[in-house]
């Protein structure tokens, strides 16, 4: 029999994975949900991309509530709802953008105070978009006229025109939309990654008191997403660096930060987290997901897991691959994960390769046995978002990984796989044909890859920490305890005999 859920609430806050996607993040979310029936969980997912219809996993009894909210892109209801500016807002607006710009982290506390402003006037569930309003592009060119000269590290800032300001302020806007997203009441959010559900959370944090619980999942935040390569210098400036001022705030002020590795630790520290703050926590996956199988194909194979769109390491899979087809006769890509959202993407890669009849296709098993196990060697070439979750799950299938070398993957992998550079698919290449002609060689790193995943990386481990951290964190605070002060000293008197005897005075 299940146990009743505490009286604990948690809101877990995502950026658009569980419980409406089956992704790497996702399946570790449903594990924590499902392993902590003890508390009653709100979830709430924040997305920018189009809103999930149905949760794609099934909810336990211990949810309470799953809801989604997105972020709508509309600049033309926007336009038409744009008033007077709120009082205050052209001041928090200024302070935003100084903090933005600012490289010294004492200075950096000017953002958050812009931010903590902005979000005061921004009501939860507000639909008159107060932020349309926003002096954003004056600010912002203030800012950049102060800091014009040269950044700490002496390096000048691109040339900001009006025009790119002018972008630049409109993306911030629809970024800082999350503000506006209520937050449940609850006794702990826990955010699992992201700026966009970060800045949620942050707002809830400051309008209720509701303690914060941070998790860092993916990799560091500055990189350049895909859709921002037709962006101009600066306004990519901009982004990167109010993703780093968003993630530095959310480490000032969440009550604990639990990285996911060692590299994901050494990047929180390095960006403001303070060290009594941090609880490493690594990622892990239920064993009995994934039992380990012997070989079952006779021919060569190779298998990559990911979602299959441009920001998945799809690329950089099929041009190893190429060179893989043409040193092993007969092999055979598998592609496993791929969503459906990606699957016309995916395919086009593929036609551009010549060689469609050697890979094959697999959306997200809904059985996790079946997802390493068609394969001889794993090719694990993460996207710069992808936590090491699929990394683990390959570890604990028993298979050979050949992993590039990005974020926490030579930690993760230890010595029971091989690392080749990062952005290099003839190094890749060579790994994978090396292990495809020496299979014991190839059956002796998936043992042991299996048993250093049975040893670090399983799911208890998490669920344990996590339960502790809930504990801590959530519970009520404790009952206000009153000392007595006495203004007069209180008579001597002799010391009882059997308190004598307890402590054993000697006369």
């Amino acid at each position: 029999m299940n146990p009743t859920p505490s009286r604990e609430r948690i809101c877990l806050l995502t950026g658009g994975g569980y419980p409406y996607r089956r992704d790497a993040l996702g399946g570790w979310c449903r594990t924590l949900v499902e392993g902590l029936r003890r508390f009653r969980f709100e979830l709430l997912t924040v997305t920018d991309r189009e809103l999930p219809s149905a949760p794609a996993y099934p909810l336990p009894f211990n949810v309470g509530s799953a809801h989604a909210a997105a972020l709508g892109r509309d600049p033309a209801r926007a336009e038409r709802r744009r008033g007077s500016v709120p009082d205050g807002a052209a001041d928090a607006a200024a302070l935003l953008c100084r903090g933005l710009l600012a490289d010294e982290t004492p200075v950096t506390a000017l953002f958050a105070d812009g931010l903590r402003r902005l979000s005061g006037l921004c009501p939860p569930g507000d639909d008159t978009d107060p932020l349309a309003a926003l002096p954003l592009t004056d600010a912002l060119q203030d800012a950049w006229r102060q800091r014009q000269a040269h950044t700490a590290d002496g390096t000048p800032l691109p040339r900001l025109s009006v025009r790119d300001a002018r972008t630049a302020a409109t993306l911030l806007r629809h970024a800082m939309r999350a503000v506006t997203v209520p937050v449940p009441e609850v006794e702990l959010v826990h955010c699992v990654g992201g700026t966009t559900p970060l800045l949620a959370a942050l707002a809830g944090h400051w309008r209720t008191g509701t303690p914060l619980l941070l998790t860092e999942a993916r990799a560091a935040v500055p990189r350049q997403r895909p859709a921002e390569d037709r962006l101009s210098p600066s306004v990519r400036t901009v982004l990167r660096r109010f993703r780093i001022a968003v993630a530095r705030t959310g480490y000032t002020e969440a009550a604990l930060i639990a990285p996911l590795s060692t590299y994901h630790h050494g990047w929180a520290l390095g960006h403001g987290a303070a060290p009594t703050r941090l609880v490493q926590v690594p990622a892990g996956v239920d064993p009995r997901e994934y039992p380990g199988a012997a070989e079952v194909a006779e021919t060569p194979t190779v298998v990559w897991a990911g979602s299959g769109g441009p920001d998945s390491g799809l690329s950089l899979v099929l041009e190893a691959f190429t060179e893989v087809a043409a040193a092993v006769p007969g092999v055979v890509l598998h592609l496993v994960g791929v969503t459906a959202a990606h699957e016309e993407h995916c395919a086009e890669q593929i036609e551009r390769t010549g060689l469609g009849r050697a890979i094959r296709l697999h959306p997200l098993p809904a059985d996790p046995r079946d997802r390493y196990t068609v394969g001889q060697v794993v090719a694990h070439v993460p996207g710069p978002a992808d936590p090491p979750y699929r990394l683990v799950e390959a570890m604990m299938s028993g298979r050979a990984v050949v992993g590039v070398d990005i974020g926490p993957a030579a930690e993760t992998l230890g010595a029971t796989g091989i690392l080749v550079p990062a952005g290099d698919p003839s190094e890749l290449a060579i790994a994978i044909v090396g292990l495809l002609r020496a299979p014991g060689r190839r059956r002796a790193l998936g043992d042991a890859a299996r048993q250093r995943a049975l040893s670090h990386f399983t799911v208890d481990r998490v669920v344990r920490v996590y339960g502790a951290l809930y504990t801590d964190l959530a519970a009520p605070p404790p009952a206000t305890a009153f000392e007595l002060a006495l203004t007069v000293p209180a008579p001597r008197t002799t010391t009882p005999a059997t308190v004598r005897w307890l402590t054993r005075e000697t006369s």
